[in-house]
């Protein structure tokens, strides 16, 4: 089974992935890792370029029947049996990607982006299976308890938990308003 972990950057991806997937007893594959690996990304400005269609392509062949779990903010776009798409308050997103050295347009992008449900959107229109987890003021080892009592419970769907409209005065100045 291949479960993708998905979400804006900046919500646990990667900490919640590794969890899982030692819980589990999965693989654990970074999809950006795998990427560079196939010969299917392009560094253009510090940031991978892929070609979506040609990773998929390579999840498809190369890992279908192995029990893994894929983490990275496009896995929601590769064939996966289920999709978790990890949410967090759209402030943290903004500090957690300032601390990390994110420049102001990308963290602005990101912090929108999350605000408005973009990957949850695109994972929606992608895949069947597709379940929706607030990480907001939880341990990853919570968030990975939850995940697990969700799939025990044979979930499959389980979206609009979040809605971060009443929150937007909060990130305000994390977004691209266009106001200098």
């Amino acid at each position: 089974m291949i479960i993708a972990i998905t979400g804006t950057p900046g919500v646990g991806k990667t900490t919640v992935a590794k969890k899982l997937a030692k819980k589990l007893g999965y693989e654990y594959l970074s999809l950006r890792d795998f990427a560079i690996e196939k010969g299917v990304g392009v560094e253009k400005d510090g940031e991978l370029e892929i070609e979506v269609d040609e990773l998929a392509y390579h999840v498809e062949k190369d890992l279908k029947g192995r029990n893994i779990i894929l983490d990275g903010h496009l896995s929601h776009l590769m064939p996966a049996d289920i999709v978790i798409v990890l949410r967090a308050h759209p402030k943290i997103i903004g500090e957690r990607l300032k601390d990390r050295g994110y420049p102001e347009e990308k963290v602005k992008e990101n912090v929108e982006a999350e605000l408005v449900d973009v990957i949850l959107i695109e994972a929606v229109e992608e895949h069947e299976n597709v379940i929706e987890v607030n990480t907001t003021g939880k341990t990853p080892e919570e968030v990975v308890e939850e995940i697990i009592g969700l799939l025990k419970e044979g979930r499959k769907r389980r979206v609009g938990i979040v809605d971060w409209s009443e929150v937007y005065d909060e990130v305000t100045p994390y977004l691209r308003l266009g106001i200098n």
